[in-house]
């Protein structure tokens, strides 16, 4: 079964804590994602091979590593998951990004996709979803399943927040995929929303309804 690793640094913790404040405004939940996307990709990037190769320093020669094996990709849920892409390539400049389009019905809490594009190269890379939230578990579910049906065998979930069923859904749904998140919170309420949670991250990042 895929692992959960909550990483429980204390710049994350310290600056979640800012993103979950209603009183922050747009610009400043706006810069604390992309911070914490970027703290994020340092832990998920944990398990990266590295090879080892020999440099010239002004001195002397020198052993060093450097990353090797298989190369990254990013995939941000539309539209909150765009909010983090960015603060994951600030570590990760030569990572190709695709997108990938779903829409939750409010009544059924299910995600309908709508819109999917890819690297072209993507079912040779680790592709990491990027979303902010882990609510239901659908949205991330079916994010990962339009990856798998394009051939993505290597796949990690990259989230700020979830909930317990959250996580669970997608541990029971994708066994193999590792969950990467900055907390996890105590459960959901009826309207399927995180709760403390941070409200809707997708408005809040773009300052909409």
């Amino acid at each position: 079964m895929g692992n959960l690793f909550v990483c429980e640094h204390p710049l994350i913790q310290h600056k979640l804590t800012f993103i979950r404040d209603k009183e922050t405004s747009t610009k400043d939940f706006r810069a604390l994602v992309d911070e914490v996307a970027t703290l994020l990709a340092y832990e998920i990037t944990r398990d990266v091979p590295l090879e080892t190769v020999k440099v010239q320093t002004p001195v002397a020669e020198a052993e060093g590593y450097i990353v090797a094996g298989r190369m990254l990709g990013l995939v941000p849920i539309l539209r909150a998951g765009l909010g983090m892409v960015d603060g994951v390539l600030k570590l990760l400049p030569t990572a190709k990004v695709g997108h990938i389009g779903l829409q939750r019905n409010e009544e059924t809490l299910k995600p309908a996709e709508y819109y999917v594009n890819l690297p072209v190269d993507a079912a040779e890379r680790t592709m990491i979803v990027i979303d902010p939230m882990l609510a239901t578990g659908g949205s991330a579910n079916e994010a990962i399943s339009a990856l798998k049906r394009r051939g993505c065998r290597h796949i990690k979930l990259m989230c700020l927040i979830a909930s317990p069923e959250g996580v669970q859904a997608v541990q029971e749904a994708h066994p193999d995929v590792d969950i990467h998140l900055a907390a996890v919170d105590k459960k959901l309420d009826s309207r399927g929303y995180i709760v403390p949670g941070l409200g809707d991250a997708g408005d809040r990042i773009y300052g909409t309804n």
